[in-house]
């Protein structure tokens, strides 16, 4: 009986081990399962907000255009928003033919000499690229593409407002073509695609450097080879030509403000609550802070409430702010946005001084504020030093000044860059649009 018990015993804990291990195993399944499903889930997150970061990064072109458009005068309106509206076109093309393969052409992390690769004609995938290892869960493949084609476009449009009014279409349509091709993706690889640059701990977090004072030399280069328009300086002195409408400039300006929150928060490259939202807080304060600087600081050297001074002091703070939102402070992002708003003001009179022409001061903008965040990201900057944010500024500067001024001298050699006397007194719309943005009927 004693025997017949204990085997009794055995049997039940044999059934209950198989129990307990049934039960293990399911219960380790359904973990798999609820891990995968979370998964699952951020990585729909992540993707659907790089997808609206994108969306809001493509609206910054009707802000550039709303800038552009207001503060030039009122008879070149239509060939403003006609460049505007082609540059995001040519960009996305562009970038989709050979910039994004130029951009991130598969450069090894710290090797330290990769300065140019290519890997490949027109954009491409497989099916990894669209799932979670393609980018650690953070987007696919389609999206990555997308949101750096926005950039890319980005660069070209302020060109744009640099140049305008006395610039022909067709010469400003093939300089696009070539910056936004092959310049800026270039320029991208040397830091966003693990060129030499990353390596040597060169640190620009959404492009203030990458985009956006690779654009201001570009308009810098332009405005030289351009020369300023006809009137703007005469007898010692600057005359202003009056924007077409200020209400559409500060339309432009808050739409950009709008699209920023893509452009920084979306650099975050997934929908990480915490960086993106300390990248959120000091990409506003940044811009509230460069308003405050423009117009004290505009206040101060022409004596009057310039609005103008303070639409440029809000891009002006969210330029500077770009390149380390996501490594200083929200105190430090007041000290760098209020500098920049300084800065804007003092770039521009100094461009007035030595004659160049910036119809809307995208390179006080842009390039200014742009090498000041990134070398202020050195100086507060968690983490970076400021030695590669100085190495960095000089060789990009270098580089993109030169290939767009040499870009520029060839158009103009090859076939003048310059319109008319006539076409530049009367205004482009009617001549090379035939129509005028503004029209009055007067019965």
């Amino acid at each position: 009986m004693e025997k017949l018990i204990t085997n009794g015993i055995s049997v039940l804990e044999g059934i209950s081990g198989r129990f307990d291990l049934l039960a293990s195993a399911d219960a380790t399944m359904a973990i798999q399962a609820a891990t995968q499903e979370v998964s699952d889930g951020l990585f729909t997150a992540n993707n659907v907000w790089m997808m609206l970061a994108t969306a809001l990064v493509f609206i910054m072109h009707l802000g550039f255009a709303g800038v552009e458009a207001g503060f030039t005068q009122s008879k070149n309106t239509v060939n403003i928003l006609f460049k505007n509206t082609l540059t995001p076109v040519i960009g996305i093309i562009t970038y989709a033919l050979v910039g994004f393969n130029l951009m991130y052409p598969g450069f090894t992390p710290d090797t330290g000499n990769e300065f140019f690769g290519f890997a490949g004609f027109f954009i491409g995938t497989d099916a990894a690229g669209l799932t979670a290892e393609y980018a650690s869960g953070g987007y696919t493949y389609w999206t990555d593409f997308l949101f750096q084609a926005m950039f890319a476009a980005t660069a070209a449009t302020i060109v744009s407002g640099a140049v305008a009014e006395r610039i022909k279409l067709s010469s400003y349509l093939i300089f696009t073509v070539l910056f936004v091709g092959i310049v800026y993706p270039i320029i991208g690889s040397w830091d966003w695609g693990y060129g030499w640059l990353d390596d040597r701990g060169f640190t620009d977090f959404a492009g203030s450097t990458l985009v956006h004072s690779v654009g201001g030399w570009g308009a810098l280069a332009g405005i030289i080879v351009l020369g300023p328009r006809i009137g703007k300086y005469e007898n010692g002195k600057v005359n202003d030509f009056p924007g077409s409408s200020v209400p559409l400039s500060v339309i432009g300006v808050f739409l950009l403000w709008l699209g920023w929150f893509g452009f920084n928060g979306g650099s975050v490259l997934s929908a990480d609550p915490a960086i993106t939202s300390l990248v959120l807080v000091t990409t506003s304060l940044g811009a509230s802070a460069g308003a405050l600087g423009g117009f004290l600081a505009s206040f101060f050297v022409f004596k009057r409430m310039d609005l103008g001074m303070v639409l440029n002091g809000i891009l002006a703070g969210l330029v500077g702010i770009t390149a380390g939102a996501d490594v200083i402070t929200p105190g430090e992002s007041l000290l760098i946005g209020f500098i920049a708003g300084i800065l804007v003001v003092l770039s521009a009179v100094t461009m007035d001084k030595l004659k160049l022409d910036d119809c809307v001061g995208a390179v006080s903008v842009h390039l200014t504020c742009g090498v000041w965040g990134t070398l202020a990201t050195g100086i507060f900057g968690e983490g970076v030093d400021f030695g590669p944010q100085l190495i960095g500024v000089a060789a990009i500067g270098a580089t993109v000044f030169l290939s767009a001024f040499i870009i520029f001298k060839v158009l103009d050699v090859i076939s003048g860059i310059r319109v008319s006397k006539e076409h530049e007194l009367e205004g482009l719309d009617s001549h090379e649009h035939g129509i005028r943005g503004y029209t009055i009927i007067v019965e």
